[in-house]
């Protein structure tokens, strides 16, 4: 298979069930309007249409109008765009007719109905192309049988169906009939190289109603009698509510009433099996039910609470000292262990060891948590952002004692997510409250509430300890000390395992009651960063060109028989050489320095070159030249912005992301004291993809992880001193002094 590269630069982020009915349909996932005549105009309200149910998803109209389900959350990765690309490819359709509409949760004909882990097109290719090409082929059959011809003779193209004698019939005439047919059991994809849609710059399906502000998102639903509500928490993680004064608060214009939930939180909580998206603080939390966010936002202001502290009350000091103390402990659980480390380590000549510490991180979504509920003896409604809508409606269920199929949960579009909105505690507060007062309600967090109560990425310390025997890497050992949890089961089985003889992956956590969880690709978020960093350093301490030590080592992992390394040696080692020739390694002109990485994570091979100079004592990150390989890139469009938020993101957050606790209190409420990455301070990214016909992978965390490393290096290249601790601008002082380039 030949492979080839393609580039933009770019200047300042289902798997579907088939099967068959009765009626003899076929169950595919999604809602898409497509108008498969050329000549037919899809109207203004697609609602006006006559559809008929081709088959329990895909609807088709007489005018050849197609509605297909998007069952998947869209958090601004794409998916509401790419997976639709799929269907409409192999149904082969116009994709200028084509309309794409949020389906709801339905767990009888979707699976997977989850936004995260850069998985959806990974696991929706073949499904989601199988769906298209079925119902293709029934209404082939269909335009076959009344033509009394072979369906083999017959060929399609965008919607219209054309038989040897050059006859057209489009597929709005077919419905009835193809609707009866059996659903065929093969049917044959199209090759790479017939792609007309997969492949194209297609542009966000919602990108109008963005831009000109209609209703897309959480905060913009509304319902007849609905009232708001925002939900006074502890202040302090290890408190819980003592006792409050309301009184103030409803006399307030606007606010209707002041009530008291957490029994049904805590009865949940009790219970031997919930879901681990259940993110919740045992205390009781006091409610401000208003007319409007406003109103029940000035009145939250005037609750009168005391809290009172049940457990310890962490600061970061501590935080520290507990995560130090993990790394030089003895108690630890091993997820992989090849060789001897400790042989290969007591023969070394050389030992490297280096620790790297990051910070807890808030999740800082453009829009705040919130939900709509109502609760009532027939059904429970919900309605609004949540990553996992299934886990969502259970939870629910199981906290009010129903049934879950008296639960209709619907999906709007997230005003971002990156892990967020995987915990789904908000939507709990939303069901207790409407079951509280009976009414359907709007629960809104404020800014200040998701960074001071919400989930976090957990506070991390890696230790890496690397053993060099006869100028060749023998051993290496990673340790990870985290908070409430440890990295997934595939990491350890990431680069380099397999690559060094020797290799061990150990991991404590300590118990906290500060509530952590996914933050945009979860570990590698920071780990890529300890391990690209460090594997510069061990170049400089085995004296070798750092590019060359990454394809050596990867050399040793060609052909293996471990069925539990996760990455293709082949592929990284390809997108090593292309950034290398990309981005000029070595050859920039004198004040620009440059950092290497090379990264595989979420499926995904990547390798990024940051571009740096010094101005005024400070970094400035001028270009990042990023080369990754995700299979078949279905939107590039789409792709590149992924790329370019990832990498943006990764660089803003190692750069800047800090987040401190004292007495257990976050110290950071808002942007004001929280910094992000600026819009000046953007660089140029310019994105290339390795061309193949591999089924792609994901890309709303991959390009993330290996950023943080790329400027760690370039910065060391600048100044002649490393970095082991995240946010890299912490230190004020370090950047007065620049040194030559070290390239090697």
């Amino acid at each position: 298979m030949s492979t080839s590269v393609s580039n933009i630069t770019f200047s300042r982020r289902n798997f579907i069930r088939t099967s068959s009915l009765a009626s003899g349909g076929l169950m595919i996932g999604f809602n898409l309007f497509t108008a498969c005549k050329p000549e037919a105009k899809v109207p203004v309200d697609l609602a006006d249409l006559d559809y008929a149910d081709f088959n329990a998803f895909i609807k088709i109209a007489k005018n050849g109008a197609v509605t297909i389900f998007s069952p998947n959350p869209e958090i601004g990765q794409g998916v509401k765009t790419a997976m639709p690309m799929l269907i409409a490819e192999e149904l082969d359709v116009a994709w200028d007719n084509v309309y794409v509409q949020q389906g709801a949760l339905d767990t009888k004909n979707f699976t997977r109905q989850v936004a995260g882990g850069s998985q959806s097109i990974r696991h929706g290719w073949d499904a989601l192309r199988q769906t298209g090409a079925t119902a293709k082929q029934m209404l082939v059959n269909a335009a076959a049988a009344h033509w009394g011809v072979e369906p083999s003779e017959c060929t399609v193209s965008e919607g219209v169906i054309t038989n040897g004698n050059g006859e057209t019939l489009g597929y709005g005439n077919l419905v009835d009939a193809a609707a009866t047919l059996d659903v065929p059991e093969n049917v044959t994809l199209k090759e790479p190289k017939d792609y007309k849609i997969i492949g194209a710059d297609i542009q966000n399906v919602d990108i109008d109603k963005i831009v000109t502000g209609k209703p897309l998102y959480g905060l913009d639903y509304k319902a007849d009698g609905m009232v708001y509500a925002t939900v006074l928490r502890p202040p302090a993680f290890g408190q819980e509510l003592e006792s409050f004064d309301a009184e103030e608060a409803k006399a307030m214009p606007g606010v209707i009433d002041v009530i008291k939930i957490g029994t049904k939180t805590r009865e949940l909580l009790s219970k031997d099996k919930i879901s681990w998206t259940v993110q919740l603080s045992p205390s009781d939390k006091v409610v401000v039910i208003a007319k409007t966010t406003w109103d029940a936002f000035k009145g939250k202001k005037a609750i009168k609470a005391v809290w009172k502290a049940v457990s310890a009350l962490e600061d970061s000091k501590y935080q520290d000292d507990k995560l130090s103390g993990l790394l030089d402990g003895t108690n630890f659980t091993t997820l992989r262990n090849d060789g001897d480390v400790s042989r290969a380590f007591a023969q070394a000549d050389k030992v490297l060891e280096r620790t790297y510490e990051s910070p807890f991180l808030p999740h800082n979504t453009m829009e705040p948590m919130n939900f709509y509920a109502d609760v009532n003896p027939e059904k429970i409604h919900l309605v609004g952002p949540v990553q996992t809508p299934e886990d969502a409606a259970n939870t629910v269920a199981q906290m009010l004692g129903r049934d879950v199929e008296d639960v209709s949960l619907e999906m709007t579009r997230m005003g971002g997510g990156f892990g967020r909105r995987l915990y789904g505690d908000f939507v709990y507060e939303a069901a207790e409250i409407s079951d509280a007062i009976g009414k359907p309600v709007k629960m809104v967090s404020s800014r200040e509430d998701d960074m001071t109560t919400g989930v976090y990425r957990p506070a991390i310390k890696y230790r890496i300890k690397a053993a060099v025997k006869d100028g060749k890497l023998t051993g290496y050992y990673l340790k990870e000390a985290a908070v409430n949890g440890n990295m997934y089961g595939l990491i350890p089985n990431f680069f380099p395992a397999g690559a060094v003889e020797n290799y061990k992956v150990d991991v404590a956590s300590y118990a906290s009651k500060i509530t952590t969880g996914a933050w945009r690709a979860p570990y590698t978020n920071f780990l890529a960063y300890a391990e690209q960093s460090f594997f510069d350093e061990l170049a400089e301490v085995m004296e070798v060109d750092r590019v060359q030590l990454r394809l050596d080592l990867l050399e040793k992992v060609k052909g293996t028989t471990d069925e539990r390394i996760q990455y293709s040696p082949e592929r990284l080692q390809a997108v090593i050489k292309e950034v290398v020739d990309k981005s000029g390694w070595g050859k920039q002109p004198e004040g620009v320095y440059q950092g290497f990485v090379a990264y595989y994570c979420h499926n995904t091979h990547v390798a990024e070159v940051a571009d740096v100079q010094i101005e005024n004592g400070k970094p400035v990150i001028t270009k990042v030249t990023c080369v990754a390989d995700c299979g078949i890139v279905v939107n590039p469009l789409g792709a590149r912005n992924q790329v370019e938020g990832g990498i943006i993101d990764g660089i803003g957050h190692a750069l800047y992301g800090d987040f401190a606790f004292k007495d257990g209190v976050p110290q950071s409420k808002n942007f004001d004291r929280y910094r992000l990455i600026r819009m000046k301070e953007v660089p140029e990214v310019e994105m290339h993809f390795i061309e193949n016909e591999l089924a792609p992978t994901g890309l709303g965390e991959p390009t993330l992880p290996p950023a943080g490393g790329a400027i760690a290096n370039a910065l060391k290249a600048a100044t002649g001193k490393r970095i082991y601790k995240q946010p890299f601008m912490a230190d004020p002082d370090f950047w007065k002094t620049a040194a030559k380039p070290i390239i090697g």
